[in-house]
């Protein structure tokens, strides 16, 4: 199904776009592909791209976009403009838009007379995570990286890791994609982190943040946020900033969650027995129930991807 090519196209594409959303669309008449097309570093939307490819085989042919086209004039044009000048008869949608500024697309091609279906994919969302939570909510979408042990602690006795090389190096994949990077003033105090993308070719920093009170060790690199939680993570968000990796202690993560901050976790659990240590999280109020968990191989390890609400 076309969905799937979009879906696909986007995937290759994520980041390519940033700060706008990455989005894949697909055209196909009579059972032929007659147009791709992804959201371009350029700013042009991929559904513009696709059309443009397809020319006049555009005309009664049926549009995958992994997004719903937008609705309004931005550093673009509107794609339903675009769509409807085409005379493309169908648009298939994997997801709505969720800027309260551009949204209706669909609805706008409805009444012009074009068939429209919303085909709702958990993927088409997730693609574009941070974007969908920074546009909602003004803050970053955060993610809490932990990595423990068979028997749940964050150090083993004797080492300085509790992970293997592999999963020791998506964490670094994970910074370069993301706009910043933070600890508690904990790990500041006991590692004075330089939390950079290293050996992954990175082709930006994320920003270093350090949350907590206190003073930072003499050189250190890290952006001191003292306040509140929520509203240093509003203020990230007016900085911009749309993902925050978070790798802080067992203090900083309890106090994200208990905060209901953290939108996903990723847990590397590494195949060794510490005896000893504290766990990922300090406390608790009540439990918290991921709306979904998967899993995967990453080296020796095991990597448990939670999210803990959907964007």
């Amino acid at each position: 199904m076309s969905i799937e090519r979009a879906l696909e196209l986007a995937e290759a594409a994520r980041g390519r776009a940033y700060p706008k959303p990455t989005v894949g669309a697909v055209l196909v008449r009579e059972g032929r592909v007659v147009g791709e097309g992804v959201t371009e570093a350029d700013g042009r939307h991929g559904e513009v791209v696709a059309l443009e490819q397809a020319a006049e085989a555009a005309r009664g042919a049926t549009l995958y976009v992994t997004m719903e086209p937008c609705a309004h004039h931005g550093s673009t044009p509107p794609c339903v403009d675009a769509i409807l000048a085409a005379g493309v008869a169908k648009v298939v949608a994997a997801s709505l838009d969720p800027n309260p500024a551009a949204t209706g697309g669909l609805e706008v091609l409805r009444t012009a007379g074009v068939e429209i279906e919303l085909d709702d994919r958990v993927g088409a969302r997730r693609q574009n995570e941070a974007w969908r939570t920074w546009v909602v909510h003004g803050r970053p979408f955060v993610t809490y990286k932990v990595a423990v042990t068979l028997d749940w602690r964050v150090t083993v006795p004797g080492s300085r890791w509790v992970s293997g090389e592999e999963s020791r190096r998506l964490v670094h994949e994970l910074r370069a994609a993301s706009d910043a990077v933070a600890v508690g003033m904990g790990t500041v105090r006991l590692e004075n982190p330089r939390l950079d993308a290293r050996g992954v070719g990175a082709t930006r920093q994320p920003r270093r943040l350090a949350f907590g009170s206190g003073l930072l060790p003499e050189g250190s690199v890290l952006e001191l946020r003292p306040g509140p939680l929520e509203q240093e993570l509003q203020r990230l968000g007016e900085e911009g900033v749309q993902s925050l990796l978070l790798e802080g202690g067992p203090t900083l993560g309890g106090a994200f969650l208990r905060a209901r901050l953290v939108d996903k976790l990723l847990l590397f659990v590494a195949p060794v027995l510490a005896g000893t240590g504290s766990g990922p999280v300090d406390r608790l109020d009540e439990p918290i129930r991921p709306v979904s968990v998967t899993s995967r191989m990453v080296g020796e390890d095991v990597l448990l991807e939670a999210y803990l609400r959907e964007p």
